[in-house]
C-alpha cells in the first residue's frame, strides 16, 4: 500500500488504474501525424481490441502498413475495410494509393473514382490522385509497345561466336 491506496505492483508510477485510457485509434492517428508509423500500428491494434475490426480500424491499420512499405498487408487490410463499408473514403483512397504503387493503374482509378464520389469531390488530394491514375491508364493504353531487339548468334571459327543484333 502506497500513500493509503492499494496500487498493483505492475502499475507504472503516476498511473491511476481506475481512470479510462485514451482510445487507441486517437493515439494511432496522432502517431501517424508525427511520422511514428510502427508505434501507430501498435496503437491501432490496441484500438482493434477496444472496437473490433471496423472499417475505421482496418483502414487505419492499412494506412500504417502503407507508410511502412508493407504493400501486401496494406492492400489486404484496405480491401477488408472497403468490404465492411463500401463508401469509407479513407480506405478507398488509400487502397487506390497501394494499387498505384503496385502498377495496377486501372483498378486504382476505380477506387479513386469511388472515393471521389463518396467524398463529393471535396478533398483535393483525392482529386489529384484520380488525375494521376487517369493519366497513368491513358499512358498505358496509348504507349507504343517497346521493340525488343532481335539477336542472332553466329559462329566465327572453331570456338568463337559473335552476337549480332538487328537495330
Amino acid at each position: 500500500m502506497f500513500g493509503g491506496t492499494d496500487v498493483s505492483r505492475n502499475t507504472p508510477f503516476g498511473v491511476d488504474p481506475k481512470e479510462q485510457g485514451i482510445d487507441g485509434l486517437i493515439v494511432g492517428h496522432r502517431l501517424m501525424q508525427a511520422g511514428e508509423y510502427e508505434l501507430a500500428l501498435k496503437a491501432y491494434l490496441r484500438g482493434a481490441a477496444e472496437h473490433g475490426f471496423t472499417a475505421d480500424v482496418l483502414s487505419a491499420l492499412g494506412s500504417a502498413n502503407l507508410h511502412l512499405g508493407r504493400l501486401n498487408q496494406a492492400e489486404d487490410l484496405l480491401r477488408k475495410a472497403t468490404v465492411e463499408d463500401a463508401n469509407f473514403v479513407p480506405a478507398l483512397n488509400n487502397l487506390g494509393v497501394v494499387l498505384m504503387e503496385r502498377g495496377q493503374y486501372g483498378e486504382a482509378k476505380v477506387f479513386f473514382q469511388r472515393a471521389f464520389a463518396a467524398d463529393s469531390g471535396q478533398t483535393d488530394s483525392i482529386r489529384e490522385n484520380l488525375k494521376r491514375a487517369i493519366a497513368k491508364t491513358e499512358d498505358a493504353v496509348y504507349a507504343e509497345p517497346e521493340e525488343t531487339p532481335k539477336f542472332t548468334l553466329v559462329r566465327r571459327g572453331q570456338s568463337t561466336y559473335e552476337l549480332l543484333s538487328e537495330l
